[in-house]
């Protein structure tokens, strides 16, 4: 859980002002190996890092992997992996491990399997903490439409303040409309996107606290922050994004990839 600060030889990384990180462990529970799986052509790591690296607001992407088969396939693409310890306990610890031997301002925590990631989201959750400095983290939500994805325990769902910042994350329907069918009201229901943006400082604070109740509960890495009193700002975007968990998400994702990646 703690950011290992062993040096690191990044090359230009290390002087980039805004770093997108990748977490890209090969096990899955679901899905063994999915971050390598074939999308129209090209392996899902692939889509993924190209897509992060054409947002305008990222400096620099680079994969980190606890798994030699994927900093393989990164380097075959020409793209930059990193390999991590294999025991982090979330993305956003594996991704703290790199960010220890970076100077970054900014980190942006691209989920690696999420293909179909579109690159303006990124822009939108950096542009708070670029606004306003006392914001030491940023993510991302979209308007639900549909009450099957509302009741979904694998869509999670985030509730906010009237400022923006994020009173609760859950894989439970939330809010909980009273007198609604199935407490469902498209009015307020949110899916939150796992796509994160860090202060670098307060990533590298985040990874040495420790697990928090709720966390562990949802199985949410994104609750440990809210637990431990920090604030985190929730942009509404338009754009949706599918995260890969299961087969049938791989096909779905694979029905809908365009055959062709930002260059």
């Amino acid at each position: 859980m703690h950011p290992d600060s062993t040096p690191r030889d990044l090359g230009p990384l290390a002087h980039a002002r805004r770093v997108a990180i990748i977490p890209a462990r090969y096990q899955s529970s679901r899905l063994p190996g999915k971050v390598l799986a074939e999308i129209a052509g090209r392996p899902m790591i692939e889509h993924v890092y190209r897509r992060a690296a054409a947002s305008p607001a990222v400096d620099a992407v680079v994969v980190a992997t606890d798994d030699e088969r994927v900093r393989r396939a990164v380097e075959a693409f020409g793209g930059r992996a990193v390999m991590t310890r294999a025991d982090h306990a979330s993305g956003s610890d594996r991704a703290a491990e790199v960010a220890a031997s970076l100077s970054c301002d900014l980190v942006i925590n691209v989920q690696g399997d999420e293909p179909l990631l579109s690159s303006e989201t990124i822009a939108e959750a950096v542009a708070p903490l670029e606004a306003d400095p006392s914001i030491p983290m940023g993510t991302l939500c979209r308007r639900l439409d549909r009450a099957d994805e509302f009741a979904s325990p694998h869509v999670v769902k985030v509730v906010t303040d009237a400022r923006g910042f994020a009173l609760y994350f859950s894989r439970a329907p939330i809010p909980y409309a009273r007198g609604a069918a199935g407490g469902f009201d498209a009015r307020r229901a949110f899916k939150h996107i796992g796509l994160y943006v860090y202060r670098r400082a307060f990533l590298l604070e985040l990874a040495r606290l420790p697990q928090t109740p709720l966390e562990q509960a949802e199985s949410l890495e994104q609750l440990r922050a809210i637990e431990h009193g920090f604030r985190v700002r929730v942009v509404e975007t338009s754009h949706d994004s599918i995260g890969v968990d299961t087969p049938s998400d791989l096909d779905r994702v694979r029905r809908l990839a365009a055959p062709s990646l930002p260059a």
